[in-house]
C-alpha cells in the first residue's frame, strides 16, 4: 500500500489523491467525492506516509496502525468514526494497545479510523504487496549475508 500520494490538507475533511504538481500547488482529487481542486503551496499538506501515532515506545508510521486495524477487523471497515469517544478509544486500543493515551486525542482518533474507512470504501488497503517483499528481503539477506563473508575473507588475503 503506497501512501505517499495520499494526502490529508488541514482543513479540509477527507482524503485526497495527488493528481499532479502545479506551479502554486498540487491537484488533487477526492477520495470521498471524486471532485479535482488545486491546493495551494500555502495550505497545509500531508502525505499519509509522513504521519504517526504516538506509542509508549516508538512512534508507529499510519501503516502499521492500517494494518493492525485490517488485521483486527479481517479486511473489512472499522466503526463509525462518529461513534461515541468511549466506544472509538476501545476500538483503537484493541488494534494499538501500546498507544500514547495522553498524548493521542480522540479527534486523532477518529481521523485514523475515518481514513481507514475512506481508504477500505475505495479498494486502496492492500498489505499484499509488502508481504512479499518481506518474504524477498529475508530470502535476499540470507543471500546476501552468505556473500558478504567471501568477500571479506577474499580482502584479507590480498590485504597478507
Amino acid at each position: 500500500m503506497d501512501l505517499t500520494k495520499i494526502l490529508a490538507i488541514t482543513g479540509k475533511p477527507g482524503l485526497y489523491k495527488m493528481i499532479t504538481q502545479t506551479k502554486n500547488g498540487l491537484v488533487v482529487e477526492s477520495l470521498v467525492d471524486g471532485k479535482k481542486f488545486t491546493a495551494f503551496s500555502h495550505e497545509k499538506i500531508s502525505t499519509l506516509e509522513e504521519i504517526s501515532i504516538y506509542t509508549e515506545g516508538e512512534d508507529k508510521p499510519l501503516k502499521e496502525v492500517f494494518k493492525a486495524i485490517y488485521d483486527m477487523q479481517e479486511g473489512k471497515e472499522a466503526i463509525n468514526h462518529k461513534s461515541d469517544a468511549g466506544e472509538l478509544k476501545d476500538f483503537f486500543e484493541k488494534a494499538i494497545p501500546d498507544y500514547d493515551k495522553e498524548n493521542v486525542y480522540v479527534s486523532d482518533i477518529k481521523k485514523v479510523i475515518n481514513w481507514y474507512n475512506i481508504l477500505q470504501t475505495n479498494d486502496m488497503i492492500d498489505f499484499t504487496e509488502e508481504e512479499e517483499e518481506k518474504k524477498e528481503e529475508r530470502i535476499e539477506g540470507k543471500d546476501t549475508g552468505e556473500n558478504e563473508d567471501i568477500p571479506e575473507a577474499t580482502n584479507k588475503q590480498e590485504k597478507d
